[in-house]
């Protein structure tokens, strides 16, 4: 069995250079349907170093979504390379898949996906539930990582008692429960109001100064100024790399 490395397990310096998080080599996806076939990503290279802040964004239809289903090895590339934290991805297997998925990335969706009929801890526990934890371990890290996101007064409250800002962050705090060095968030802000997505996104940056690597998905320009390097994709290929200037006193991690 192929042994998988931590993500923050990364030698600090080989002769080519540290090894990044997420490295991406002529990258190509197409669905298949009948006859029809889709190009849903198109020779797509990518790299990104442990502890970046990197916004993907494109229109509707223009691939960042499937882009980061490959990158949280939810779905695999028809052509390319894709290796994380130095690790062929697709030597994994579906076990090794599974716990990459569990362990080592953190997954924020526009849709929260809690489960209406547990409290808040019990949907920040569920990773840890699928991790063999024991159950008072899992009930004491899901109520540290929800006082992490601010809600330590809610955590018996289902999420049908939430707002829908306090709902993406009971979603935030079951990312982080497994103390991943990735986080993936997939249109974060995408059903909530003006104040409720400053709210999470100002979490996303406390999280960032933490030392973890940040991928967020997003279509608004807005969002993606928040984090310290844009990713612009269209039509399945990325079209603009380009970094900004970091903010006095934020961490470049």
């Amino acid at each position: 069995m192929t042994v998988i490395p931590d993500i923050t397990d990364i030698p600090e310096s080989r002769p080519e250079g540290p090894e990044p998080v997420i490295a991406l080599d002529h990258i190509g996806k197409t669905y298949t349907s009948g006859s029809l076939a889709v190009e849903a990503l198109r020779d797509v290279s990518l790299t990104i170093d442990q502890g970046e802040y990197v916004a993907i964004m494109g229109p509707s239809g223009s691939g960042k979504s499937t882009l980061m289903h490959i990158l949280g090895c939810l779905d695999v590339p028809t052509k390319g390379r894709y290796r994380l934290a130095g690790e062929d991805v697709d030597d994994m297997t579906e076990d090794e898949l599974a716990d990459v998925r569990n362990r080592r990335i953190g997954f924020v969706f526009q849709q929260f996906n809690l489960l209406p009929s547990l409290n808040a801890w019990r949907n920040v526990e569920l990773p840890l539930v699928y991790a063999g934890v024991p159950r008072h371990e899992r009930r004491e890290r899901a109520i540290a990582a929800l006082g992490r996101v601010g809600l330590a007064q809610r955590v018996e409250h289902r999420p049908g008692e939430l707002s829908g800002g306090q709902q993406q962050r009971v979603a935030v705090a079951r990312a982080l429960v497994t103390e991943p060095a990735l986080i993936l968030a997939d249109e974060p802000t995408g059903n909530l109001d003006t104040t409720s997505s400053a709210d999470v996104l100002s979490l996303m940056g406390e999280l960032h100064d933490s030392g973890r690597t940040i991928v967020l998905i997003t279509h608004e320009a807005s969002v993606a100024a928040v984090a310290q390097r844009t990713v612009r994709i269209l039509d399945g290929r990325i079209t603009e790399d380009s970094a900004r200037p970091m903010m006095q006193g934020r961490s470049t991690a």
